[in-house]
């Protein structure tokens, strides 16, 4: 997968691609559709297709205090995208000088003058420019202009309702990992380097590979079954604290994998933890025995529910 960025010229064999073009965080259901689109289009076209995502996200450019929303890195989304079949990821730097352009100097200067777009396809809801006073429709308009197409699709229900970012944020906050990854189509996975801890794990006999959470939404709290996989290629199940373990002092928030069957020096590389099912809340323990029975029986249960779910 070719990673581009705005900021640099686009190479001249991807000029005149077909570009999907939004956030695409989490890259659910509903974007799929339109990444799907796009790839279809420009096979059909015989031309480059291309995935343009921002970054920083939007809201948090304009609301930097926000809470964590991440559902997906930058590198996540592109193995994401490239599994979908574009030829190339687009990283729309969102700044000062890309937040004041007008909708017609989007189109004019940055779809087809920087990036030669000949196709852009978009969800029904896209908006763009200042104050995101372009819609879809007003694309298609400005576009035709200077030859270039632009398609919308639809948005993706189920019984529920449209499938959206939000409803697997909500999901995620609410420890619903089985409707979050229905949403996705895979789990919900954070990716990180594992990093050194205060040993906690160690000495009560379960070694964790210890990851901070970045910019990732915080799904609740608590104690998770998790499939992992390390950038060497090794794949790995077990159990995982997500939170601030609250029996020590004092709170840190981590994520905290423990492996199972696994002996090995993890510090250093990077590794994805997929969510796979919430088992329970963190709780404080009043000693170190009575948190050594509970994590012995939170392993057996990791495991039941890992061989329920296909890996």
């Amino acid at each position: 997968m070719t990673l581009l960025h705005s900021d640099a010229p686009l190479p001249p064999a991807l000029r005149g691609a077909v570009i999907a073009l939004g956030n695409f965080d989490g890259f659910h259901r509903g974007h799929q559709a339109v990444v799907g689109r796009a790839v279809a289009r420009a096979k059909a076209e015989g031309r480059p297709a291309i995935v343009a995502t921002f970054d920083p996200h939007p809201a948090r450019y304009f609301r930097a205090d926000s809470p964590h929303f991440r559902l997906t890195t930058l590198e996540q989304r592109a193995r994401l995208f490239a599994a979908a079949g574009a030829d190339a990821t687009l990283v729309l730097h969102f700044d000062a000088d890309l937040a004041a352009l007008s909708p017609e100097q989007f189109v004019a200067d940055e779809l087809v003058g920087r990036f030669g777009a000949a196709a852009v396809v978009t969800g029904e809801d896209f908006t763009f420019g200042k104050a995101r006073a372009g819609t879809a429709p007003m694309l298609a308009s400005l576009g035709a202009a200077y030859n270039m197409a632009a398609e919308t699709v639809a948005a993706v229900a189920d019984g529920e309702g449209v499938i959206s970012s939000s409803r697997i944020r909500e999901a995620l906050i609410a420890g619903d990992c089985a409707t979050a990854a229905r949403l996705l189509t895979r789990p919900f996975t954070i990716e990180g380097e594992v990093v050194h801890g205060d040993q906690r794990g160690r000495e009560l006999g379960y070694p964790t590979a210890n990851m901070e959470l970045g910019d990732y939404l915080r799904p609740r709290y608590g104690i998770y079954a998790v499939r992992a996989h390390v950038d060497d290629g090794r794949a790995l199940e077990g159990v995982a604290n997500l939170g601030i373990r609250p029996s020590f002092d004092p709170p840190k928030e981590l994520l905290e994998p423990y492996f199972f069957d696994f002996s090995g020096d993890l510090y250093g590389r990077v590794i994805e933890v997929a969510l796979i099912d919430f088992l329970r809340p963190e709780a404080k323990f009043d000693d170190l025995q009575a948190l050594k029975v509970q994590m012995a029986a939170d392993c057996d249960a990791a495991r039941t529910s890992l061989s329920f779910r296909s890996s």
